[in-house]
């Protein structure tokens, strides 16, 4: 063993007495889940918290007006029922009156008020604020435009709700189950605004548990909040969560049954736990592409980017450089997304736009003017600095000298100068990624809506598709949009998709009940130990 394997094993075996006097074994009888959370959250504000540690532990303390089910799908939450006008413009929220705060205060109408204002208050600076603008007038408000007084949203009376959006959006119900939606307990919010969200004495939450215990940096503890309108379905009396950044370090955890849980071992013990039957895969609503600047020449010529996206092999990219379980990717719309019209995920009614083909590659980059590569101005791939991004860009570098004739250049940037490059079109090819914000096809269409994006993509026909997506309720007509949408974005080769992201963790077998959302966080609302 070398010496920084040793030491890395006592760090680990250091912090795992130290852990284990908070979450020691469970017997057999007790509800109890342990988790090793991979980060302790900036916030548990849901108007401010970006990060998927913070949104995970706000889902298991507040609720929205609707709630994600195992398919992705909104359920009642608060609201147990809602009207929708028939030019789907206004929503009429009808909520529980057995709604509670885990004070035993009841929720109401105004609490949303409240929250969704406050969220959009320029001077709040939410990061989250953009995904409130379907509701009427909130894109004003926020740019400084309009008054709190004319959103589209006001309480009609404690238990209803009523919310005026500026255009019809289909997906509407499950915008509101995201975490930026949830309501917040005004008084208490108002008496604590810069502390209320980190001390367990304020936090206030109106969800299925209540957080009982927070060591920052070291572990936050659970208890089942009573007080909850559906306490009944909670099955766990508690859930104990030690706090790690380190892969290893939580794995250990699991291995030495510490915890029962975690999210992302290292790649590097994917096939041991794999073949121990410990780690699960989950579908993550994400991508990993590059996007080609249809502005910069050579990419400027559609066949030239399809000739560059045919000669990759995204299953070697996948097996030998990437790993992790994810999975090729052949398309923009990840998969996980049901189709309401028809049941159907998304993905497989769509199937593939792109494949792999060297000859046809040839053929293309030929027609464009370019036989064999020759006559190509230089080419550059832009990437931020990471060990990951440049062994895939290695690897594509490789894959177009041997299967074009290619020479390309790669270029790295930290991090915040990569980002401004990309958004100033300052790149010929570059790195990106995109992980949907709500379960629906139109958070990945949405993204290449007219000549504001990476791509310097304009096309009137995209954009028409988009907005018929997006001007109705009808999911066979907008799903039909969409579809012919996605079909547009790959005749015109604007990207070039690699995989699909995924969620690996592992989890001991006695855990049952919970569910993983493709949007990142795991419900334990119903999760039960089993043993």
């Amino acid at each position: 063993m070398s010496f920084r394997k040793l030491l890395t094993f006592l760090l680990a075996a250091i912090l795992l007495t130290a852990l284990s006097t908070g979450c020691g074994k469970t017997t057999s009888n007790e509800q109890v889940l342990r988790y090793a959370l991979e980060a302790e959250p900036a916030t548990l504000d849901p108007g401010k918290s970006t990060a998927i540690p913070e949104s995970l532990a706000e889902l298991q303390i507040f609720e929205g007006l609707t709630r994600l089910d195992a398919k992705d799908q909104p359920v009642p939450g608060v609201a147990e029922s809602w009207d929708v006008s028939a030019d789907g413009l206004t929503y009429v929220f009808h909520l529980r009156t057995d709604a509670k705060w885990s004070n035993g205060d009841p929720v109401t109408a105004q609490n949303f008020v409240f929250a969704w204002k406050r969220v959009l208050n320029p001077d709040f600076a939410s990061e989250n604020a953009y995904m409130l603008f379907p509701i009427k007038q909130a894109e004003a408000y926020n740019g400084k435009q309009a008054s709190a007084d004319q959103l589209g949203v006001k309480a009609v009376d404690a238990h209803t709700l009523e919310v005026t959006l500026e255009k019809p959006t289909a997906y509407f119900l499950s915008l509101v189950a995201f975490h930026a939606f949830y309501p917040v307990h005004e008084e208490t919010v108002t008496a604590h605004p810069d502390s209320w969200a980190t001390d367990v004495a304020t936090l206030v939450g109106n969800g299925p548990f209540k957080v009982t215990n927070w060591v920052h940096n070291g572990q936050i503890d659970f208890a089942k909040n009573d007080a909850y309108w559906d306490a009944a379905s909670v099955k766990l009396a508690k859930m104990e969560w030690p706090i790690s950044d380190s892969q290893a370090t939580r794995l250990s955890m699991v291995e030495n049954n510490q915890v029962d849980m975690m999210v992302e071992p290292p790649v590097s013990e994917h096939d041991r736990l794999k073949q121990e039957g410990l780690l699960s895969i989950s579908p993550y609503l994400g991508d990993y592409y590059y996007v080609f600047n249809t502005k910069q020449p050579p990419f400027d010529n559609p066949k030239v980017r399809q000739a560059f996206s045919l000669a990759i092999n995204r299953e070697a990219l996948v097996t030998n450089v990437i790993k992790g379980g994810k999975r090729p990717a052949y398309a923009w719309v990840a998969p996980g997304l049901i189709n309401p019209a028809t049941g159907k995920d998304f993905r497989e009614e769509g199937g593939n736009y792109v494949t792999e083909n060297t000859d046809q590659a040839k053929k293309l980059l030929a027609e464009a003017g370019y036989p064999d590569g020759k006559g190509l101005p230089p080419i550059t791939i832009l990437y931020n600095t990471s060990e990951l991004h440049k062994a895939i860009a290695e690897a594509i570098q490789e894959m177009w000298k041997q299967n074009l004739g290619v020479e390309v250049s790669l270029t790295n940037q930290e991090s915040k100068v990569f980002l401004e490059s990309r958004t100033q079109g300052q790149f010929q090819v570059a790195r990106a990624s995109w992980v949907g914000d709500y379960a629906d096809p139109m958070t990945f269409i949405d993204v290449f809506r007219d000549s504001g994006n990476d791509a310097k993509y304009h096309n009137p026909v995209y954009n028409r598709l988009v907005e018929q997506a997006q001007s109705t309720n009808d999911q066979s007509v907008r799903m039909k949009a969409m579809h012919d949408a996605e079909q547009l974005l790959f005749a015109d080769a604007v990207i070039m998709p690699i995989y699909y992201t995924t969620q690996p963790y592992v989890a001991k077998p006695y855990v049952k009940g919970y569910f993983w959302s493709i949007l990142g966080p795991a419900d334990f609302k119903t999760a039960y130990i089993e043993k």
